[in-house]
């Protein structure tokens, strides 16, 4: 009894043929039939080895199916009947091996996914070799291509994968005692494709691939559980970027780090800040991106405000076990106003080593420039008022003489600090402050006229007056700066909706993408480039789709350089772009990589329809022909056979009947091949058409002369008035054949079916109605469809052709075929043909062809 649910797949990975991966398959199904488990063997080859062949005693064996192909025979897996008897386990051997022509499905592991849907348990097996994406190594290696692959996706999807190891010498031995290859093949074997390093080298490449998945597969683990804390099972050594000149020592020195843990990995991260205020050279990071990867890492790029948070998160959620940074680059001055980032780093960082490397720009940080967000303009303003007020605001407050004392003065200039800091920020109300310090001490502090201050409290007044202008000055700066990336948060948040709807829309005009980014950024030109080749010394890139001018033919003509994908790059002209624009670029970046690729799915999918519509037909062509040529062929063979036969002295009248049977037959065998190639022409469009006005009663007595004894079930009634009709007589007589004939085959008995005739207008119409059991109306177009046979399941019948024919030889006469519903229950068939315009004898008739007459020698 199989679970329910989708099954498991375990494999057998092979480092090399001859390992001994079949014979573990083999074990483990014993080991779980020992335990009760119901198995079967769906395939497994021994390839004649005498031990393999031993492991199936006692294991349920599924025949093999047998398929004829180009006149050989070859056994398959049976799938059919490895889903009917559904066990538990099914043993499946040599996944990626390729079924013969004929079979359900074309790949073994594809007969093992259906498996697997059915809720069955697969064990398989398959060689190193075998998989697609080490298929070119293998074969550099051994110098033997490998025609039989499997997708590498197909295998990582496993539930569990083994490992079949074996020394390269342990695995010639067992060759040389001929538990492999039989004994003439054995020196040929061990001299080419068993030689000690190519064996070396694939099992090497196995014990890398399964450790590339084994790794996946502790990731997930620990997402799954929720670890945090680094496991040291593979060394990783992340280091961090700053977009510096000091990115390419710290690349090299982490890389020759990894490179000492025998295959660590080597990860470059930056830290962006998530207002975009970073002082990363974009250039200079991208630089650095193409140098850790041509040292076999990885370039990641991570957002945080807390650079050294940041850094460690990244750090464990990659399960890092060093981390690699470059030593301070502020001043003395500057790192007296805190812990930098490699203290708090370290401090942090638990079990992950820190590294902290010196470097040439060690010590050489500037402090930061305090620099605001408003206008230049705005700025010029502000101290403009801020040389003007002080000594303004002094005269005025002069007149005020003894009324007024220091505090209302104070208040007086703190109010002009805050003027000139809304209107020109920081820096001119810092000079305002200090100006209005001096004013007010030389002018109205005691004693006046004088720079000495008498009394504590006054100086302890001009000392929190400067402090608050500082604040205040501070706090309207911020604001200003803090409105400014607002409306530019607003402008990437329009942007980005503009962009939103155009995915909703539906538009997938590369062109007007890259305009659209063109203006929203203000570049003179944009284009999408796409790496065509690859190779170890240059890299050749193609402009896929640009605007504006001029266009790019590198991706290092532009200014700015966004990834769409690791073959797709966004290249812009005009100017360099910021951190948070490049963030917004980034989204258009890959919303025009998916347009791309939505546009080469589209030609794939266009190029692949008609295929995919050959192969439907052929497909029903096989379905339905296959029985309809052999039951006539065989009826006409059988008459024949008998005749000729000695053995049995036939009556005159069972030689009629005999002769008649094959007549029929054959007759049948005949009308057949015509529907059929009459269906091909038509589909193809060179059917030959000769119209000419007619009578339908020229063709009513040839009908039902095809139609035989069938033709007393007919009734017609067909008035002698009827204008003559533009047609093919032949055509038509084989279009209303066909009708007819489909006609009785569904009136019930008793119920004649009828072939009626009216003019309407420029038309003529023929009905054939019969009082069957009708089609609803939503199948009525699927009954034009050749080959089938709506509701009728009898392949005694006919193949289905003949309404499609006539439709089709219909509309090659100009006319119609439409169904329609009879009065009280059945299908009446319209078919409507133009009238004739009768010209004199000599005029050619228009949409005819004359028959050609052959010439007389």
């Amino acid at each position: 009894m199989s679970k329910s649910g989708r099954g498991h797949l375990r494999i057998y990975l092979g480092a090399a043929p001859g390992v001994g991966k079949s014979y573990k398959m083999l074990g483990e199904g014993q080991r779980r039939l020992a335990r009760g488990t119901d198995v079967v063997v769906g395939f497994v080859e021994t390839h004649g080895r005498e031990h393999t062949a031993e492991m199936l005693e006692g294991l349920e064996i599924v025949p093999r199916r047998i398929i004829d192909y180009r006149g050989a025979s070859f056994t398959e897996m049976d799938l059919d009947a490895v889903l009917a008897r559904r066990p538990e386990v099914a043993l499946v051997d040599e996944l990626a091996h390729t079924n013969v022509p004929g079979s359900r499905n074309e790949k073994r592991w594809q007969d093992i996914d259906e498996l697997l849907a059915a809720g069955i348990d697969v064990i398989s097996a398959v060689n190193i070799q075998h998989l697609e994406s080490i298929n070119d190594v293998v074969e550099k290696i051994t110098g033997v291509p490998q025609q039989e692959t499997v997708p590498d996706r197909v295998v990582r999807a496993a539930d569990q994968i083994e490992l079949v190891d074996m020394t390269p010498e342990a695995l010639r031995r067992r060759m040389a005692h001929g538990n492999v290859y039989s004994a003439d093949k054995i020196d040929a074997a061990l001299g080419n494709y068993f030689r000690v390093g190519n064996l070396s080298a694939l099992r090497e490449l196995a014990l890398l691939w399964l450790a590339d998945r084994v790794d996946v597969g502790l990731q997930q683990y620990r997402a799954q559980h929720d670890i945090d804390s680094t496991w040291e099972a593979r060394e990783r050594v992340v280091v961090a970027l700053t977009g510096g000149p000091e990115g390419g020592t710290l690349i090299r020195r982490a890389a020759r780090i990894a490179a000492r843990s025998s295959g660590g990995d080597l990860l470059a991260v930056h830290v962006a800040r998530s207002d975009g205020l970073t002082g990363a050279d974009p250039k200079r990071l991208a630089e650095q991106r193409i140098l850790v990867e041509s040292l076999g890492g990885t370039y990641h790029q991570v957002v945080g405000d807390d650079v050294p948070a940041a850094l460690l998160t990244f750090a464990r959620a990659e399960n890092a076990t060093q981390l690699v940074l470059g030593g301070s680059r502020r001043s003395r001055f500057g790192s007296l106003t805190g812990p930098g980032i490699g203290t708090s780093t370290i401090r942090d960082s638990g079990d992950i080593d820190v590294h902290i490397v010196t470097h040439s720009q060690m010590g050489r940080g500037r402090l930061p420039r305090l620099r605001g967000s408003l206008s230049t303009r705005r700025k010029v303003e502000g101290f403009v008022l801020a040389v003007v007020l002080p000594p303004l605001l002094a005269l005025l407050l002069g007149f005020g003489g003894d009324s007024l004392n220091l505090t209302s003065n104070v208040l007086a200039f703190l109010l002009a600090v805050v003027v000139v800091a809304l209107v020109g920020g920081l820096w001119p109300a810092m000079v305002t402050a200090v100006g209005g310090t001096v004013v007010l001490n030389y002018f109205f502090t005691p004693p006046t006229r004088t720079f000495t201050i008498a009394e504590l409290n006054n100086v302890l007044a001009l000392a929190i007056f400067v402090m608050v202008a500082a604040m205040v000055s501070s706090v309207v700066d911020r604001a200003a700066r803090r409105t400014r990336q607002a409306a530019r948060a607003a402008a990437e948040s329009e942007t980005l909706a503009t962009l939103a709807g155009s995915v909703l829309r539906g538009e997938t005009a590369l062109p007007a993408l890259l305009e659209r980014v063109r203006e929203a950024f203000g570049m003179t030109s944009a284009c999408l480039m796409e790496r065509v080749d690859d190779d170890e010394l240059t890299e050749v890139w193609r402009p896929i789709a640009s605007a504006g001018t001029p266009t790019c033919r590198r991706p290092e003509d532009g200014d700015a350089e966004i990834p769409g994908r690791d073959d797709l790059v966004l290249v812009l002209q005009g100017r360099q772009l910021a951190a948070d624009e490049r963030r917004l670029v980034g989204a258009f970046a890959a919303h025009a990589a998916a347009l791309v690729d939505r546009a080469r799915l589209s030609a794939a999918a266009a190029e692949a329809k008609p295929l995919a519509e050959a192969d439907k037909l052929r497909t029903a062509l096989l379905r339905a022909v296959g029985h309809d040529l052999r039951s006539p062929l065989a009826s006409a063979k059988a008459s024949v056979t008998s005749l000729r036969s000695d053995d049995v002295d036939w009556s005159e009248s069972e030689r009629a009947e005999l002769l008649e049977t094959a007549d029929e037959s054959l007759d049948r065998l005949s009308r057949l091949v015509d529907n059929l190639l009459d269906l091909s022409r038509l589909q193809a469009g060179v059917l030959p058409v000769f119209t000419r006005p007619m009578a339908l009663d020229e063709i009513l007595p040839s009908v039902l002369a095809e139609l035989g004894d069938q033709s007393e079930k007919v009734s017609v009634d067909i008035p002698h008035t009827l204008p003559l009709v533009e047609a093919d007589p032949a055509l038509l007589e084989r279009v209303v054949a066909n009708l007819l004939a489909n006609a009785i085959r569904h009136s019930p008995p008793g119920r004649a079916p009828l072939v009626t005739g009216s003019a309407l207008g420029d038309t003529v119409e023929i009905r054939v109605i019969d009082r069957g059991p009708g089609i609803p109306r939503e199948d009525r177009d699927r009954v034009f469809a050749p080959f089938q046979r709506l509701g009728d399941t009898d392949n005694t019948v006919g193949v289905g052709l003949g309404l499609a024919l006539a439709r089709g030889l219909a509309e090659a006469m100009h006319g119609t075929l439409q169904p329609e519903d009879t009065p009280g229950g059945g299908l009446t068939m319209v078919v409507s043909m133009p009238t004739a315009n009768l010209r004199p004898a000599d005029a050619p008739i228009p949409g005819s062809r004359e028959r050609s007459e052959p010439e007389v020698s």
